[in-house]
């Protein structure tokens, strides 16, 4: 039986591992990364810098190129289910080749494994394949919902009020009529036109690391420079990991 391990490592902070992530890596002899390109050479690089510092024992990296994604699909949830299909079978092949019977291998999941990520299905598929007998654990993550509250120093909550937490694609329409408080992740190109100008929004790219900017402010006021910072940066390094807090007005 093979064993892999799906550890949470933050939004690109070594200090966000946690003592538990930190241990988990101390039991791995194999580390298995998906390259996304040269756009986002710089997740690889973090990765490799994670494991080096933190992994004391012999270990290997096995790296594959990620299967190509359909980021403009007539139907969504398709292109979705074919490219997780296509991860599910290229990491049952690298684990089958790279991975001896009896040894631990892992993959490092950017923020939480349990929040808008994909390793999870694809490994329950692996499992429900049956071609791999595979025993696998779970070792949670800061993720960048967390690490954005911090970051601005706010709760995420009004004192007992609900938080909705979704994706950019799920608010093109608008927000819940009854939402106070949302954070909006996935949003590869947010437009906020069609949103409440009198909401707050609380905004944070690169989370946690050196590269962190953050805004906040009446989204009528700040929209247009967000838009303005995200453009900026994601030219200088070639890719862009941000999310937002939105809360609507106090009206009571």
């Amino acid at each position: 039986m093979r064993k892999l391990r799906l550890i949470g490592i933050g939004t690109g902070n070594p200090e966000h591992l946690t003592l538990q992530a930190v241990g988990a890596l101390e039991s791995v002899e194999v580390v298995f990364i998906l390259d996304k390109g040269e756009a986002k050479a710089e997740l690889l690089r973090l990765r490799r810098e994670i494991c080096e510092r933190f992994i004391t024992r012999p270990f290997r990296f096995v790296v594959a190129q990620d299967p190509e994604r359909d980021r403009n699909p007539g139907d969504y949830a398709a292109a979705v289910e074919a490219w997780h299909t296509a991860r599910a079978v290229l990491y049952e092949t690298l684990i089958l080749r790279e991975l001896a019977a009896g040894a631990c291998g892992a993959i490092l999941v950017w923020g939480d494994p349990a929040l808008y990520d994909s390793t999870l299905r694809i490994i329950d598929r692996i499992v429900a394949r049956g071609h791999l007998p595979l025993d696998y654990d779970v070792i949670p993550g800061i993720s960048s919902v967390q690490a954005l509250a911090a970051s601005h120093r706010i709760a995420l909550n009004r004192i007992g009020g609900p938080i909705h937490i979704t994706t950019g694609r799920a608010i093109a329409d608008g927000l819940k009529p009854d939402a106070e408080s949302t954070v909006v992740m996935l949003d590869g190109d947010p437009r906020f036109e069609h949103l409440d100008p009198d909401l707050t929004i609380y905004w944070g790219a690169y989370l946690g690391t050196a590269n962190e900017i953050i805004l906040a402010g009446r989204l009528g006021a700040v929209a247009g420079e967000i838009r303005r910072l995200r453009a900026e940066a994601r030219a200088h390094h070639g890719w862009i990991m941000d999310t937002y807090l939105l809360r609507a007005p106090d009206r009571r």
